[in-house]
């Protein structure tokens, strides 16, 4: 007992039978709160701990090993000692746990939030270390900021983050507040206000068949043409109005003619008129739209797999013959071929036949990433 009340002296027992124990185990010069239930007979196999939120996110991982010196521990003194050294390590790998920030690193954040308004907070953890705040951009499109505050706040320059096309450049002193950083994120997208407005309009007026949800950092769009014919499109952030990288997809007695025409027409192309129009101009084609037709018209499943999505991939391999058309996963084509004794490969392109009619096919397929 002298022992224990030694290494732990603000680690108190509440009762006679010395069966409960509640207070402080102190560690690398930071005090966790704990209580300890022992059973009747002191067996610390039984014994329940009752951890503050501090000293279970702390243990989040390291549950198995305090169980088992629970059931190894001679006696409470020895599973205290094991139990510091296991809450040592896990301040060492998260340098985060080491230190509680002063009381004027609180009340200068709940400060800056008044100054901005509680209203822009959508959420922040109970460590008050991140934040994600709410703007709006001009046209009313709603986004989000992520702010991680380095333990060294505000000395060390928080990492933020957003759902952009562009790496998120921010200017951070020592003296920057919450509301500077909102500012410096509403300018931001004040920025990107019009490559959104171009992808915005392609949305709402044609069929995106990838990606299935784009997202705001997404700057490529895969859109329907006709039946198993699309165009992917690449628009610039930084110069959304000027001609995107284009790539038509589809059998190539379909794609020859679109790609002579956006070769020979490329000189029309108006900055000062909308991506979409300019695209209809080049190609000399009107998209379908949600309001001509229904998605399902250009969602023709894989010939092989019978499936439209494998994993994120679409089936984006067609038969060249005007007879049959029919469309592949390319995933699925490759290994389909790769199988044919009558196949050839030559690299990372096999060169066989249409598992529908028969005629040449071929397939590349990119090497696995390492």
């Amino acid at each position: 007992m002298e022992s224990l009340v030694k290494d732990n002296p603000i680690l108190l027992p509440l009762n006679s039978d010395r069966t409960v124990y509640d207070g402080f185990i102190t560690v690398q010069e930071r005090d966790f709160r704990l209580r300890i239930v022992l059973p009747p007979d002191h067996e610390l196999k039984r014994a329940k701990l009752h951890c503050s939120w501090q000293l279970k996110h702390l243990l989040h991982g390291y549950e198995p090993i305090v169980k088992q010196r629970l059931q190894q521990s001679a006696d409470l003194v020895t599973f205290l000692l094991e139990l510091k050294t296991v809450l040592e390590v896990g301040l060492k790998s998260r340098p985060e746990c080491s230190s509680i920030p002063p009381p004027q690193y609180y009340s200068q954040l709940i400060s800056e939030m008044e100054t901005l308004g509680w209203n822009k907070l959508l959420f922040i953890d109970t460590e008050f270390r991140t934040l994600r705040l709410k703007a709006q951009d001009s046209s009313g499109r709603q986004h989000i900021l992520t702010i991680k505050l380095k333990s060294k706040h505000p000395a060390e320059g928080p990492e933020c983050s957003a759902d952009l096309p562009l790496p998120l450049a921010i200017t951070w002193t020592p003296q920057t507040t919450l509301e500077q950083l909102h500012n410096q994120f509403l300018l931001v997208l004040e920025s990107l206000t019009e490559f959104w407005d171009v992808l915005d309009e392609i949305d709402d007026n044609t069929w995106i068949l990838e990606p299935e949800k784009p997202s705001r950092s997404d700057t490529m769009r895969r859109i329907a043409i006709g039946n198993n014919v699309s165009i992917k499109v690449e628009v610039d952030p930084r110069h959304p109005k000027m001609l995107p990288e284009c790539c038509l997809l589809g059998a190539e007695h379909v794609v020859t003619p679109l790609r002579n025409k956006l070769n020979s027409n490329m000189h029309l192309w108006n900055p000062d008129s909308s991506v979409l129009r300019n695209l209809r101009d080049v190609l000399e084609i009107e998209f379908p739209s949600p309001a001509t037709h229904e998605k399902s018209d250009f969602s023709t499943e894989c010939g092989i797999c019978y499936s439209y999505r494998l994993e994120a991939a679409i089936p984006d391999q067609v038969c060249n013959d005007p007879r049959c058309g029919q469309p592949f996963h390319q995933a699925c084509l490759y290994e389909w071929l790769r199988a044919l004794p009558s196949s050839r490969q030559s690299f990372s392109t096999v060169f066989g036949e249409c598992p529908y009619c028969s005629k040449p096919i071929t397939v590349k397929m990119s090497a696995p990433s390492s």
